[in-house]
């Protein structure tokens, strides 16, 4: 047992912290949720992490992104954050694929070889389309719902799909998953209704629902995530 995960074997164990090395976990997105989703794997001591992201950092994400900062603001999501994790365990294995997961890239990913998928994506396609592959494959996933123009980290809690009330991403999934027959997913999401805000254009017109963020929902989002991905492998091994 190397030093760096010492204390989390005090809580989980040594059977619980080989299952954690000899996993695999595939992130898909890694911005404000699937970042703090991804370091808080690697910390926990899980062995084999796919990272899935096509954006470079941007200056606006320096506002709530782990791996966002002056020094990183151009650069490759995917690199920054390997470089990161590699410096946090020189040992875990971290695989890139810089690209957007759509229906049309399935075809580069081989869900087989996962023991758990987190969807930390944005769009309703991509996150219906993971869905189904994991369903497919027969792999354990957890998905994020809607995390954006919300204040309050306290109202987010893990449910199924179809408990889910209020949040307007929610509701779109459970529609079009019961078209497609799916009877659970498990996911995070907030009945906090989501704050409406509206900016004023330059020719004078309205633009509405415009996406806003800020540092303390979307880290705890990812970490509530992280938190179940973790226990879940930990509770085969009791």
């Amino acid at each position: 047992m190397k030093d760096k995960f010492l204390r989390t074997k005090v809580l989980l164990g040594d059977k619980a912290m080989d299952k954690l090395y000899n996993s695999r976990v595939a992130v898909f997105g890694i911005g404000g949720v699937g970042g703090h989703v991804v370091e808080a794997l690697v910390r926990s001591g899980v062995g084999y992490i796919d990272i899935i992201d096509k954006d470079d950092v941007s200056e606006s994400n320096i506002n709530r992104q782990l791996i966002a900062t002056t020094k990183t603001v151009g650069k490759a999501k995917v690199d920054v954050m390997m470089d990161r994790m590699l410096e946090i365990n020189p040992d875990v294995i971290i695989t890139k694929h810089k690209c957007f997961y759509l229906p049309e890239t399935r075809d580069l990913f081989d869900f087989s070889k996962y023991d758990y998928i987190v969807d930390a994506v944005d769009t309703v396609t991509a996150k219906i389309d993971l869905v189904m592959a994991a369903t497919e494959a027969g792999v354990p996933i957890i998905s994020s719902m809607g995390a954006g123009n919300k204040l309050d980290p306290t109202a987010f809690e893990v449910t199924d799909i179809y408990k889910t009330s209020v949040c307007p991403l929610a509701k779109v999934m459970r529609k079009e998953l019961k078209k497609r027959n799916i009877k659970h997913l498990k996911v995070v999401y907030s009945k906090e209704e989501p704050i409406k805000i509206q900016e004023q254009l330059d020719d004078g017109d309205v633009k509405k629902n415009i996406p806003g963020s800020i540092a303390f929902v979307p880290s705890v989002v990812g970490l509530i995530i992280a938190g179940e991905v973790i226990r879940d492998f930990v509770e085969v091994c009791r």
